[in-house]
């Protein structure tokens, strides 16, 4: 049975109430959870963004079932504190804790004032970083020199067991690329022939682990109430990378989708105002080779989706899957 999953949105949602969501997704029957790690919201309408890894530790002390992060390590991050922060929070969680490891967005990573890498490079600094997180989890002295440089570093309060990480990618290339390190997928819910691709990319390279989609909807009473909250809320997602990937401040964001078109939206987001005719189309997507599907609704209130989730979606997806 495929696994249904609650995304948690710190880019739109307060802490403390993104908290009681992801305890209220407990509640509802949902199988996990997992969060982003943003230092900006994408938009100023979006208006919040949490530090994820205060917040994770306080949403798995206040639940039972496992919960991931996507994280960046390399520029913001400095991938020795997030060796310690991971390892403490499987120590402290055992079995309950996963990251998805990528190679950033600059709307997060700019502020360090360093200049902002190509891809190539920042994928080759993520390979580094995450060499470097195991070794220390592994409980090494870490010296290291290229892309990140560490010294004498080591780990002192480790867990049993290392928690898994994956690696997040949009494009077959990358998740090609991320089969030889990660032990997992991570991808976003695009147009199927090119789901397909990612997918087989990773399996064909040799890729092991689950295969995980987040899947953005909008669920309201009607179908007009469902795009409104997507238009006020995720226009985002009328971009693509590489363009998301090298904008700077949320006004950028709005900046590059002030000319588009908003009914593009519903090719990012599923729109719908019927939970089981929603669940199909997540189903569908899921079909295509995921073992996880995590459920991201693109409005900031959240309590219609988690009844509607509680009462019909994740029923009718657990039947279809």
């Amino acid at each position: 049975m495929v696994f249904i999953g609650f995304h948690a949105s710190h880019e739109q949602i307060a802490p403390s109430t993104l908290l009681d969501a992801v305890i209220g997704a407990e509640r509802a029957g949902f199988d996990g959870a997992m969060c982003s790690d943003h230092l900006a919201p994408w938009t100023r309408a979006q208006g919040e963004s949490g530090f994820a890894l205060s917040w994770i530790a306080a949403a798995l002390a206040c639940t039972e079932f496992s919960i991931g992060m996507v994280n960046a390590p390399g520029q913001r991050y400095h991938p020795v504190m997030i060796a310690q922060a991971f390892a403490t929070l499987e120590e402290m969680f055992p079995g309950r804790f996963w990251a998805a490891m990528g190679s950033g967005e600059a709307v997060n990573e700019h502020v360090t004032g360093e200049g902002w890498p190509a891809k190539q490079i920042r994928n080759e600094r993520l390979r580094e970083s995450v060499d470097v997180i195991r070794r220390l989890i592994d409980g090494e002295e870490v010296d290291h020199d290229g892309l990140v440089r560490v010294h004498r570093a080591r780990v002192w309060s480790r867990p049993a067991e290392p928690p898994p990480l994956f690696a997040t990618a949009v494009s077959a290339e990358t998740a090609e690329w991320a089969a030889s390190w990660a032990q997992g997928l991570a991808t976003v819910a695009q147009e199927p022939a090119a789901l397909q691709r990612v997918v087989d990319a990773y399996s064909s390279a040799g890729g092991t682990g689950p295969c995980i989609l987040q899947v953005h909807v909008s669920l309201a009473e009607s179908d007009a109430a469902a795009f409104a909250i997507a238009r006020e809320q995720w226009t985002n997602g009328l971009l693509s990378p590489p363009e998301t990937w090298d904008l700077e401040q949320p006004e950028d964001f709005e900046a590059a989708v002030a000319g588009l078109d908003r009914n593009d939206l519903q090719k990012a987001v599923l729109i719908d105002h019927d939970a089981t005719a929603l669940a199909g189309r997540v189903a569908d997507l899921a079909e295509i080779g995921f073992d996880r599907v995590y459920l991201h609704h693109v409005g900031t209130e959240q309590s219609h989706f988690l009844a509607a989730a509680e009462s019909e979606l994740i029923p009718a997806l657990k039947e279809r899957l």
